[in-house]
């Protein structure tokens, strides 16, 4: 061999088959490594037979403490040895049944079939290795198991002797047979799961051995451990989060029967009463059936507002309650009026609504339903007129009163009580959410462009007024539904919440239904603060940032100092009177203004400071700009006539409180919108932008966010994104969001 090879470790052409000879000689039992393919001639030369190599896959398997070592190899010659896939020589030289014989292998071709295999099992994660594992979880190692089994034509798979295992029988729905009956207002489900060698698991069994097993791997019957098809576990967790343990089985409230809708065309077995089955057909009739205007309506509806109120009323009939979350400015008040007016001979109705849109009520009433006769409950003899009460009479209260006369406004069997704005019952600890759940009502409806604002808990609250039970008790809803969402982003149970109340949730957005209506343009102007004002600004965040003190009461703090931060950033006057500082949004504002003047527009600008509107007024008044102006103080009949003459065209700006004109107004005179400053809350903003683009809008709408540079106000800004999702998660197919938490609060007076 040093004769032939010298100093290099290649081989010379032509020298093949010395090299074989010679090895051959020397060492018969040796395994030979080439990096150049060996000719035909040079291995016949040698007296060797030369053959393909075999480039299958073997996942080579054994025992390894509680789990499995696992190793990834390829035999190119049966017998002669394992080899790891792709590495290696491209010829080997291997012994079979005493003779020698010269493999050619395909590397390329064993990488490739690794490679697939790889994939077909995700459970050997290819950043421990590409070759060998060790898999000390028993789960993965079952896993690996079922894997491997739906893998088969991918690789062989060799155990030790006496050491093989064998993958977990997979159970599918069809091995579940499930009955469903009434047992007072509620169903009872009970059902078994068939096992091998004749045993069966109840119901309860299954379930509780899933919710301790948290994984598809359950052990039942003599302790056997079995896989859980997909379809079945996702079917099981439907159960467990729609259902409470009851006896042997599950108590379910009868309005989920859409959620679990298809079962009976899954399982092996399904049973379910006439009751079970009546509330399906009724909950799809509610979805399917349609109704005509009632006779003395005075209006054409459009398209989808006929829609909604033909939603309405077919839930009504079948006694269930409903959420119309329709966008603001698509006629949630005509279609609700419409409604009201085809249930006005079932008995009076209870309309609750803010102080501030009760005069919307009175006006459309009037116009469209001339023939119900709307009164305003607060003014004359209360007990009186409730004692009248009756068919026809639609009763408006406010918010504000509705504690106050709770027990009076209980004790009506109303036909049907509307909630105006229903985020105003979003606290279920808040007195006026505690009297609007003991009303008597025929049928419940609650009217919000924003049933969800901040967190999932305000769903539950509305829906706990419009049909009780059906997402559990709060503790139920927020292990089931809101902290899956909201902290660990689960999809699938947004998917479970989206599925249980769409039924009785309706949702269009303008993009949708008003393929008419002028665009809506938005721009955040991002203001450069004087050096000075930049200099306050820093001064109070670190001021505030050194008073916090960790304790219980550190939200409250971190609020107090955020509050003062936002002022700041509209006029350095708020915080500290008389202090010489000139404010740049001001500046900004009177520019914006004089340009928007200058070319014939008109405006609404909002901001949640009165005091912040009272430097706006005194700027406007010393330029002799026209305006109207209304706050949460402003009377109920002076703020209709600001509205009328706005409308009108008196005054170029109206100046309103965010909160006191956020809902309630219709002033489509004005084409331009312009938001001081932002609130935590996009959806207020929204509400107070579709004052103005909303139905009769016929121009442009552009609104305008006036936001200081660097400050707290830009922070704000991008807490809007995830707000707004968390709405439309659950209104809509979205991703995921969550609410406003201490931390969150805290990070936006952190510096950066």
């Amino acid at each position: 061999l040093a004769e032939i090879l010298g100093d290099g470790l290649s081989v010379p052409a032509g020298a093949e088959a010395q090299v074989l000879q010679a090895l051959r000689a020397v060492a018969p039992m040796v395994t030979v490594h080439s990096d150049v393919a060996v000719r035909d001639e040079a291995a016949a030369q040698a007296g060797l037979a030369r053959v393909d190599g075999d480039p299958r896959i073997f996942l080579l398997l054994m025992p390894f403490h509680q789990g499995l070592k696992a190793q990834m190899r390829v035999e190119p010659l049966a017998g002669g040895g394992y080899h790891v896939p792709g590495e290696g020589g491209a010829t080997l030289m291997l012994e079979r049944q005493g003779e020698m014989r010269l493999v050619a292998r395909d590397l390329q071709g064993e990488t490739r079939a690794a490679e697939a295999l790889l994939a077909a099992l995700p459970t050997l994660p290819l950043d421990e290795g590409r070759s060998e594992w060790m898999i000390d979880d028993p789960e993965r190692c079952m896993n690996l198991l079922l894997e491997l089994e739906a893998a088969r034509g991918l690789a062989t798979v060799q155990w030790p002797e006496g050491g093989r295992l064998s993958p977990p029988r997979t159970l599918g729905l069809e091995a579940m047979s499930l009955s469903v009956k009434r047992n007072g207002s509620w169903f009872d489900a009970q059902g078994e799961l068939k096992l091998d060698h004749g045993q069966v698991a109840s119901l309860q069994e299954l379930l509780g051995a899933a919710e301790q097993s948290g994984s598809r791997f359950v052990k039942l019957g003599d302790g056997r451990v079995y896989a859980l098809a997909e379809t079945f576990r996702r079917r099981l967790d439907d159960l467990r989060a729609l259902g409470e343990a009851h006896g042997a089985g599950l108590r379910l409230h009868g309005l989920s029967a859409l959620a679990l809708d298809g079962l009976e065309g899954e399982l092996g077995a399904f049973q379910a009463d006439a009751a079970w089955k009546g509330m399906l057909r009724q909950l799809q009739g509610s979805l399917e059936e349609g109704a005509e205007l009632p006779a003395g309506w005075n209006a054409q509806l459009r398209p989808y507002q006929l829609e909604g109120y033909r939603w309405m009323r077919r839930l009504a009939a079948a006694g269930l309650g409903a959420c119309l979350a329709d966008d603001m400015g698509l006629g949630k008040t005509v279609q609700t009026l419409a409604l009201l007016l085809a249930r006005a001979e079932a008995g009076p109705a209870l309309v609750l609504a803010p102080t501030s849109v009760c005069a919307n009520w009175e006006s459309e009433a009037q116009t469209f339903a001339p023939g119900l006769n709307v009164q305003r409950f607060g003014e004359g003899d209360r007990a009186a007129a409730l004692q009248s009460a009756g068919p026809r009479d639609v009763f408006l209260c406010s918010y504000g009163l509705l504690p106050l006369e709770a027990e009076r406004l209980q004790a009506v069997p109303w036909a049907t009580v509307v909630l105006d704005e229903g985020q105003n019952i979003k606290n279920a600890l808040t007195k006026r959410s505690q009297a609007v759940m003991d009303l008597q009502a025929g049928f419940r409806l609650v009217l919000s462009g924003t049933p969800v604002e901040n967190h999932l808990a305000e769903l539950w609250n509305l829906f706990r007024f419009l049909n009780p039970g059906l997402l559990g008790s709060i503790e139920q809803f927020r292990r089931r539904f809101q902290e899956p969402i909201e902290r660990d982003q689960d999809t699938v149970a947004l998917a479970r919440l989206r599925r249980v109340v769409s039924p009785f949730l309706l949702r269009r957005t303008k993009g949708q239904v008003l393929k008419e209506l002028p665009p809506r343009t938005e721009i955040v102007l991002e203001l450069e603060p004087s050096p000075a004002e930049a200099a306050f600004l820093e001064a109070l965040r670190r001021q505030s940032l050194e008073a916090l003190d960790g304790g219980p009461g550190q939200t409250l703090q971190v609020l107090a100092a955020l509050m003062r931060l936002r002022r700041a950033c509209c006029n350095p006057a708020l915080v500290q009177p008389g202090l010489a500082i000139p404010s740049s949004k001001l500046e900004a504002f009177l520019d914006l203004v004089e340009e928007l003047l200058e070319s014939d527009h008109r405006a609404l600008v909002f901001s949640q400071f009165v005091d912040h509107l009272a430097l706006l007024r005194e700027a406007l008044d010393e330029r002799g700009v026209t305006y109207q102006y209304l706050d949460g103080a402003t009377p109920v009949r002076k703020r209709a006539a600001a509205v009328k003459a706005f409308q009108a065209g008196q005054g170029d700006l109206f100046l309103i409180s965010l909160k006191a004109g956020g809902t309630g107004l219709n002033l489509t005179a004005a084409d331009y919108i312009i938001h001081m400053d932002p609130w935590w809350n996009p959806a207020v903003e929204d509400q107070a932008s579709d004052r103005a683009h909303r139905i009769g809008q016929t121009r442009p709408v552009t609104v305008y966010r006036l936001v200081l540079k660097g400050s707290v106000e830009q922070k704000i800004l991008g807490l809007h994104r995830h707000k707004r999702q968390l709405a439309e998660d659950i209104l809509s197919e979205g991703a995921m969001a969550a609410g406003l938490d201490a931390g969150t609060l805290l990070a936006l007076l952190q510096e950066g």
